[in-house]
Parts: C-alpha cells; structure tokens; sequence
C-alpha cells in the first residue's frame, strides 16, 4: 500500500471543500428559488411586460383620486404610478396601513393577472425622511427635536 504525499493530500481536501462549499450554495440556492421577490416599477411594466403567475414587488406612488373601496370594506382598489406616468392597477383584500393614502409611496407584493390587474397580498406603505409617528407629533416641537437627537 502507498501513502498518500503530504502536498497531494491537501490539494484532496481543497478540492473537498470547495466543492461543499459549492454544493451548499446550490441548496441555498435551490431553497429560495421560490421566495424571491422581484421589484417593478410601473415604468418597468409598461416598457418590459407583466410576469403572469410569479410573486412580484411592485412600487411607486398611489395615484390621487385613484383609491376605491369594495362594500365589503376590506377590498380596495387603486393605480400606482411613477413619474413617467405609467399606472399599474392593484386590487388588495384585507387592512392597508395606517399609512397607506393617495399621493403617498407604497411597495406591493403580489402577482399579476392576465388582464394586467395586479393582485396584491401585502402592501406596504412607505413615508419621506420627514415623517414623524402620531404620538410624538402630538407633543410638540420641543419634544420631538429632544427626541430626535
């Protein structure tokens, strides 16, 4: 039996470890194929076309006056847009955050319909540097730049 040089057995366990290492990528990677989320803005869909039938983010601003509310008081209804003024319209079913209104930025996460309409099961309403939550906005200006510091 012949023994296995020094020089020749390392270079064995480098060749071993990147391929785990590249085997452990692969699984990550496999694993989370279905969980990701691709952003659009509406732009992007007006120039590229709609991913039917694939989890999606889409962003922008909520159009004014584009807000609708469904008599079941949880389905709404509105257009998010850019400032090419491309619109994308979304439906979503259940309670929008308290941020959430016209003329405000919003990310939704959904997929999109053959018709174009985009069907949103989470939204996510987004506010400027600015923004100042209720309870501190409340207490005055003293307050809020102690707060800030």
């Amino acid at each position: 039996m012949t023994a296995i040089k020094a020089k020749n057995q390392r270079l064995v366990l480098i060749v071993l470890a990147a391929a785990a290492v590249i085997g452990a990528v692969l699984l990550g990677m496999w694993g989370l194929r279905d969980n990701a989320a691709f952003f659009y803005a509406p732009a992007d869909v007006a120039r590229k076309g709609v991913p039917l039938e694939r989890n999606v983010r889409i962003g922008g601003m909520v159009k004014g006056g584009s807000i609708r509310r469904a008599a079941d008081g949880v389905t709404i209804q509105f257009l998010v847009g850019d400032e090419t003024d491309a619109t994308i319209p979304v439906r979503f079913t259940g309670i929008a955050p308290d941020l959430f209104k016209e003329n405000s930025g919003v990310v939704a996460e959904g997929r999109f319909q053959p018709g174009g309409l985009f069907v949103a099961d989470e939204i996510l309403a987004k506010h400027d540097e600015n923004y100042m939550p209720p309870q501190l906005a409340k207490r005055g200006d003293k307050h809020k730049t102690e707060t800030l510091r």
